[in-house]
């Protein structure tokens, strides 16, 4: 995608009260990141990840930004930092279970989740909400990878 469409496809994750001032990063296939336009709010917004089979841009504040770095390099999340993102383009994961899954288990397909807000590092605040490791009800509010450092609530939105 040329930088244009990078933003433009970032920029439809959020509403656009936060996306216009949004920080745009871009990921090349080695994950090195690269700012495509420097921002001046509190949130970043990156674009589709083509290695899903969905249109999948996020935004995410300062700290869920931390936790997503946390689980990129499969390092513990920020202690005390609650987090905050918008996916308003939906989601596809490859699991519900493995936060660090590439592809669906073997039978398994891919997590379709609509468009949905995230709330990362909120730690026994999820607790009480659904948390099926394999096939969520994506409908509702639940919790994605349940058990492991890097769970956190999917609430869906219109």
């Amino acid at each position: 995608m040329s930088d244009d469409e990078l933003i433009n496809n970032a920029m439809s994750a959020a509403p656009e009260a936060v996306a216009r001032d949004a920080t745009v990063i871009a990921f090349d296939k080695e994950m090195n990141a690269r700012t495509v336009r420097e921002g001046t709010n509190n949130f970043t917004c990156l674009p589709d990840n083509p290695a899903s089979p969905g249109n999948d841009p996020m935004c995410l504040d300062a700290n869920g930004m931390e936790w997503a770095k946390a689980w990129m390099d499969k390092t513990d999340p920020p202690a005390g930092k609650v987090g905050f993102g918008y996916m308003l383009q939906g989601g596809s994961d490859a699991s519900n279970a493995d936060p660090h899954a590439s592809e669906p288990a073997t039978g398994a397909d891919w997590v379709d989740t609509g468009p949905h807000v995230m709330i990362f590092n909120a730690g026994e605040m999820v607790e009480g909400y659904p948390n099926q490791k394999e096939n969520p009800d994506t409908s509702q509010p639940y919790v994605m990878w349940p058990g492991t450092p890097y769970e956190h609530l999917m609430i869906p939105v219109n």
